[in-house]
């Protein structure tokens, strides 16, 4: 079975115009949001799974597009926990555990949550080898599709690009979100015009789109 990436819609043409979402202020529209997103961050900092893998469950959903943004992260969560046996599928159903609770790696108290999301989890990492591109180059991105997570956008896939900037070594999701590890790779910041990734279609005056990609996606042209 092929992978599939439901959030990833760019460049697609929609069905339906993008909805602005409630008018509230702040990031939330209902408290329960707000525990979801605790929960999240909680359960995130128990080493259970990492930042990708959570990215890699959202994603897949088979309901994603009828899905909100905070329905997205709580069904990814439970499908995390069920997987994980951390809960099951009554424990999730009636809100009540059931069973002695498994245990995890770490615990997030809430004496520490300021001094950690503070801290937040940087990415970068010492690189094993020289980069293999420079800022200037002209480069392609891969074009294949990925059986996998990937940051890669579809959209951009077999494009042409110039690198404008060498970020240095960060962990790669390509390999993170399949438990295999940091795997540090080098990171671009590429810039593509409109026309190479969307052709005639329309846009008025010069557009420039750039994207973070890391060096496995990257070609030399």
């Amino acid at each position: 079975m092929s992978y599939v990436s439901h959030a990833d819609l760019g460049g697609r043409q929609l069905r339906e115009p993008v909805a602005p979402g409630s008018e509230l202020p702040g990031p939330f529209h209902a408290h329960w949001e707000e525990r979801v997103h605790a929960l999240t961050l909680a359960m995130g900092a128990t080493g259970m799974w990492n930042l990708d893998m959570a990215r890699a469950a959202r994603e897949t959903l088979p309901e994603y597009d009828s899905l909100s943004y905070y329905q997205k992260w709580l069904a990814g969560l439970e499908r995390l926990l069920l997987e994980r046996g951390l809960a099951s599928k009554d424990e999730l159903r009636t809100g009540r555990p059931l069973q002695p609770p498994v245990a995890v790696p770490r615990v997030l108290r809430a004496r520490d949550v300021p001094a950690v999301l503070a801290a937040g989890a940087p990415t970068e990492r010492a690189p094993r080898a020289p980069a293999r591109f420079a800022a200037g180059e002209r480069v392609r991105m891969r074009a294949d599709a990925v059986p996998h997570h990937t940051r890669l956008p579809a959209y951009a896939r077999g494009r042409h690009g110039t690198i404008e900037r060498v970020l240095g070594a960060h962990v790669f999701p390509d390999s993170h979100a399949r438990g295999r590890g940091e795997d540090p790779q080098w990171l671009y910041t590429v810039a593509f015009t409109g026309s190479e990734l969307w052709g005639n279609s329309g846009i008025d005056g010069p557009l420039s789109v750039a994207i973070d990609a890391w060096e496995p996606y990257l070609e030399r042209t």
